[in-house]
């Protein structure tokens, strides 16, 4: 089997498409053909919607710092975990879905078998060297019929992909700029998280991992209004 640098080399990482799992699949270098427009779109959003450490119900600060894009921005503090329209910092809507990151999302999604993928809500992970995040599922939205879709940028990173109980021992799985990592319908529900970010120094975006989140919070969904 060829080695992730060989697939490099060999220009076969950008059209790998793995099913690790049922509903679980991975796109290699799904994101390079989009990547000097995305970059472009995700400036735009930092600069409207800075990156910050939010706090959890408990009070610790977290390891990552966030913000989001979308009709609903994903936020953690004293209330709890939840979606808001509004960004907490400024009080002002949070920046919209840029284009060229929703059809990535809602292509990537289709590729893996999730056809009508429509996200409305965009959270922005940026890990430095040492960060992680605990295994955990994504439960604070109201419609597990829709996949998540997760896009990595800059450093590898050691995904983690568990299962539905918490106790199932995770998978190491070695995340690369430009990959796109889809899980939905049995897998929604997955445990995940993301083993700390080693040293090291991308040669375009730094010491750092950007990762780009997708979600449909649900909560459009008529009755919910």
């Amino acid at each position: 089997m060829l080695s992730d640098d060989l697939l490099h080399a060999a220009g076969l990482w950008h059209r790998e498409h793995c099913e690790l799992a049922p509903g679980v699949h991975l796109l290699r270098g799904h994101a390079l053909d989009e990547l000097e427009p995305l970059l472009a779109a995700l400036r735009a959003v930092i600069a409207a919607a800075p990156l910050r450490f939010m706090r959890t119900p408990g009070g610790r600060r977290m390891a990552v710092s966030m913000t989001n894009c979308g009709r609903y921005g994903w936020v953690s503090d004293a209330r709890g975990y939840r979606y808001s329209p509004c960004d907490p910092l400024s009080g002002s809507p949070w920046p919209a879905l840029p284009a060229v990151l929703e059809a990535l999302a809602v292509r990537a999604a289709a590729c893996a078998g999730f056809a009508d993928f429509a996200p409305d809500a965009c959270l922005l992970n940026r890990y430095r060297p040492g960060a992680g995040m605990g295994l955990h599922q994504d439960r604070d939205e109201r419609d597990f019929t829709q996949p998540i879709v997760s896009i990595s940028l800059g450093l590898p990173a050691t995904f983690l992909l568990g299962g539905l109980q918490r106790s199932q021992r995770p998978r190491p799985l070695r995340l690369e700029h430009g990959d796109v990592l889809v899980w939905g319908g049995p897998a929604r529900l997955f445990h995940h998280g993301v083993s700390p970010l080693r040293e090291g120094c991308h040669p375009r975006l730094g010491a750092q991992r950007l990762n780009l989140t997708l979600r449909c919070s649900g909560l459009d969904a008529p009755g919910l209004r």
